[in-house]
């Protein structure tokens, strides 16, 4: 199978976000409009990257950092394309890009009853953090809308 890697481009989000919409485990939220992405995609260039297979996405992952730490969001395999090493390669991408920038870690997020993501990380020798506990807080006013 002839997989390309590219960056993630604005131009892309048509087909990624249905792509996120699509894979289980990932929760589109009202703030990942086209506007919100391309800020992030301006603001953390070459980090993101797809996976094409005859033209057509595959596989994303949304990546940036803080100056500190990276952070990696939305990865995502069509259920027809996994166990192929894409996932793998797109991690290892995102990972190379923010080492080249100095970035010595990072971060991932992953839903608690996400079960086959979690082992997919571990599988990755990623660890969960049993010191810290992720809270949230919306600017906007609605404490339940995260």
């Amino acid at each position: 199978m002839n997989i390309e890697i590219q960056p993630l481009r604005i131009e892309d989000y048509q087909e990624v976000t249905e792509l996120w919409r699509n894979c289980e485990g990932i929760n589109m939220r009202e703030d990942d409009n086209r506007r919100n992405l391309d800020r992030y995609l301006q603001r953390n260039p070459n980090l993101s990257f797809v996976a094409r297979y005859n033209q057509k996405i595959i596989a994303a992952i949304l990546c940036g950092h803080d100056g500190r730490r990276g952070y990696l969001y939305h990865l995502a395999v069509a259920p027809e394309y996994r166990r192929n090493g894409i996932a793998s390669s797109l991690v290892e991408k995102s990972q190379i890009s923010l080492h080249a920038l100095g970035i010595r870690k990072c971060h991932i997020f992953v839903m608690k009853e996400n079960e086959s993501a979690q082992k997919f990380w571990e599988f990755l020798s990623w660890r969960q953090r049993q010191d810290l506990h992720m809270m949230s807080f919306n600017i906007m006013g609605n404490a339940d809308a995260f």
